[in-house]
């Protein structure tokens, strides 16, 4: 469900509404370009939109059967279905739980970037249309992945924010007029040997920090995350989130092999979020813990 607000006043961002209700949030990400990703659960009541200054996308986890506007009362949630209220809308809501959603919160100057940096063309001419309970599969897929995922492991955060990257992407999309969607969506090859080796050495240059996410990668591409994207997984064979997570894990046996190191340093050298994040990550790929590994390898 897209925001339900309680008592919200003009220019009342969503977030702050909901925080006043009796929606609960369970937890939050800041993701690059400025977007803010919520998971929160609601059991009910009566909410108020009243133009929020921002966009928000939302998708039902689980609930949301007996939630509908106050006009439409046969129009109701479901899981999977999602909602987008563009920053200037204004709405009235029963919502009946339990119920859980995600939303990702973008200003109309996040928007006009993208549809600049996808398209090519004039923002003001490709806007984002209202739409309750939807039905995408896109959409729904999105919310499932980055509820899927845990949010603390900054391992699993270019993946989150690939994921919602790419569900923008999508919303520019479905926006575009055909001949624009046409040309973006245009077979793409693969990345320059110069872009290539640019992207590549900041990556390794960056496992143990926070800039890796794929507007930064993007940018030392000079492509859109949109192309980039494509153009990167034709060229390397894989999803950027995917190859990130196989060069931390290298450096992680790299780092077991040839040192002392104690695994929390381990993992803050390899962008993980600790030494049990590491652990988990190093078991789930290779079937052994770090300390097995590492006997394993310093036996070769």
């Amino acid at each position: 469900m897209l925001a339900p607000t309680a008592g919200a006043t003009p220019q009342q961002p969503v977030f702050d509404a909901l925080g006043r209700s009796s929606a609960r949030r369970e937890r939050e990400l800041a993701l690059s370009d400025g977007l803010r990703l919520v998971q929160w659960c609601n059991h009910g009541g009566r909410m108020d939109y009243r133009r929020p200054g921002h966009h928000t996308l939302s998708v039902y986890l689980q609930g949301g059967h007996d939630t509908h506007l106050i006009e439409t009362p046969q129009e109701t949630g479901a899981p999977g279905r999602h909602c987008i209220l563009p920053a200037e809308h204004e709405s009235h809501w029963n919502v009946a739980g339990p119920l859980r959603f995600v939303h990702l919160y973008l200003s109309d100057g996040s928007w006009a970037d993208r549809v600049v940096r996808l398209l090519d063309a004039e923002p003001r001419a490709i806007t984002l249309e209202q739409r309750i309970f939807g039905r995408d599969d896109t959409l729904s897929a999105w919310a499932q992945g980055v509820a899927a995922r845990d949010w603390q492991d900054p391992a699993e955060r270019l993946r989150i924010d690939a994921l919602s990257q790419s569900a923008l992407d999508h919303l520019v999309l479905q926006a575009a007029r055909p001949r624009e969607r046409q040309r973006a969506e245009r077979p793409a090859g693969g990345l320059s040997s110069a872009a290539r080796r640019r992207v590549l050495d900041f990556i390794d240059a960056h496992l143990d920090g926070p800039d890796l996410n794929l507007p930064g990668l993007a940018a030392q591409a000079h492509l859109s995350e949109f192309h980039f994207a494509r153009m990167f997984r034709v060229c390397m064979g894989c999803s950027v989130h995917d190859w990130v997570a196989a060069r931390r894990l290298a450096r992680a046996r790299t780092l077991l092999r040839g040192t002392a190191l104690p695994l929390a340093d381990i993992a803050a050298a390899c962008g993980y979020a600790g030494a049990s994040h590491l652990s988990r990550h190093v078991k789930a790929t290779t079937g052994a813990t770090p300390g097995q590994l590492r006997r394993t390898l310093c036996g070769d």
